[in-house]
């Protein structure tokens, strides 16, 4: 077992604490429309220029990164292509149930996911990515225990769980307890711009820093690695970010 340290127990009551916080300041009627769900800071994503992304220039079924709602806290987002303009009523291990909203943009086609995988925590870093969307065609072992093969996943390698992005992150296959924790998104139809605002679904923030808080201070260069994002969050390719994505 690790053992925890002082820093470890600091960071668990800042999430705890930040994810409190954001919540209160949220009206009670827009906390209640997602259950199993917390608001965080309200953050326009951007190109890498620093300029305002605008949903229509996503690519389809390109696959994009960007940190929410800390700093160390990849997540995908997708342009799927198809909309996705239906509920999907989902179910954690713990007991809850959620109902995600779908895509937005102007067709219902961007979602966006935590990319730190629902078993044990495998998530995209500068070295490589076991967990990637996958448009093409694959094949994955079923809980029905038969092999299925169908495009349009996201696949992590590290131990075979595969999730439905057009059904809110729902488990296809593998050892995963709960659905892709889903990031709330939103879309601004007169400029045609995109912010985070918030996670739906079992977050694994908690124990990502606890598990992986060390390597991440070295990889970000910094010791605040469980800083909420505040403003912006700049979105780029998984190939830029990547060396190497791992694909079976």
């Amino acid at each position: 077992m690790t053992r925890k340290t002082e820093t470890d127990r600091r960071r668990f009551i800042k999430v705890c604490a930040t994810a409190a916080a954001t919540v209160a300041s949220y009206p009670e009627t827009l906390v209640a429309s997602v259950s199993q769900g917390q608001f965080f800071n309200r953050v326009q994503l951007l190109n890498e220029d620093d300029t305002p992304l605008r949903a229509g220039n996503l690519i389809t079924d390109e696959s994009y990164l960007f940190f929410y709602p800390y700093i160390s806290t990849p997540c995908f987002l997708i342009r799927l292509e198809q909309s996705v303009n239906q509920a999907t009523t989902l179910k954690t291990q713990q007991g809850g149930q959620y109902d995600w909203r779908g895509g937005v943009g102007p067709q219902n086609q961007i979602v966006s996911f935590s990319a730190i995988c629902a078993h044990k925590m495998s998530h995209p870093s500068v070295q490589v990515s076991f967990i990637n969307y996958r448009p093409e065609e694959v094949q994955y072992a079923g809980h029905d225990n038969l092999f299925h093969r169908r495009p349009n996943v996201i696949y992590c390698c590290s131990e075979g769980s595969v999730y439905d992005p057009a059904e809110g992150g729902r488990v296809l296959g593998g050892p995963a307890p709960n659905p892709l924790a889903a990031i709330l998104l939103e879309h601004d139809p007169q400029t045609d711009y995109l912010f985070a605002v918030g996670v739906a679904g079992q977050s694994m923030f908690a124990s990502y820093f606890e598990t992986f808080g060390h390597r991440l201070e070295l990889e970000f260069k910094s010791e605040t690695v469980d800083q909420a994002v505040e403003g912006s969050s700049k979105v780029v390719t998984l190939d830029s970010y990547c060396a190497r994505q791992v694909l079976c």
